[in-house]
């Protein structure tokens, strides 16, 4: 079998999602268990993007080692239509499922970084306090502004 090409991360204009990466879990809570029921874990993707983000471990439980992918979405919607403020019952198919986790928050910083001529994005999303960073090529995260309020979703691969 021939080796897996890399390609780089998804990050599609208009389109359903915003981001898209595969990551692995580096380091769980490095800086101590703050606490009960959330870890801060720190992983890295194929391409090289790093992501501090923290989890409901009662709710979503990550091991060091494990492999997951993330998506960042304005929209649960299939056809990337928005959503109406209120909530929908129908029980239509969205994008949450084909996920096991799902988090809506909000981006409240963005600051691209140069260091040793290497340009960096940084992405910070609160969720309701539990809060994520993501640091990648700003090409793959360009779509993404302050104050955009945005979906993550995670699954297991």
């Amino acid at each position: 079998m021939p080796p897996k090409k890399k390609t780089e991360a998804k990050a599609t204009s208009g389109g359903t999602t915003k981001y898209e990466d595969m990551f692995e879990v580096i380091d769980k809570d490095p800086d101590g268990k703050k606490f009960d029921r959330v870890s801060r874990y720190k992983c890295r993707s194929e391409f090289d993007a790093e992501l501090t983000i923290d989890i409901n471990v009662d709710v979503y439980p990550l091991a060091v080692g494990g492999k997951f992918s993330l998506a960042l979405a304005p929209t649960l919607s299939l056809d990337g239509t928005p959503e109406d403020d209120a909530f929908d019952q129908s029980g239509k198919a969205s994008l949450a499922d084909g996920y096991e986790y799902v988090m809506y928050g909000k981006c409240y910083k963005k600051v691209d970084e140069n260091a040793g001529g290497l340009t960096r994005s940084s992405v910070f999303i609160s969720f309701g306090g539990l809060l994520m960073n993501l640091k990648s090529d700003p090409k793959n995260v360009q779509d993404i502004e302050i104050d955009d309020r945005l979906y993550l979703l995670m699954r297991a691969v």
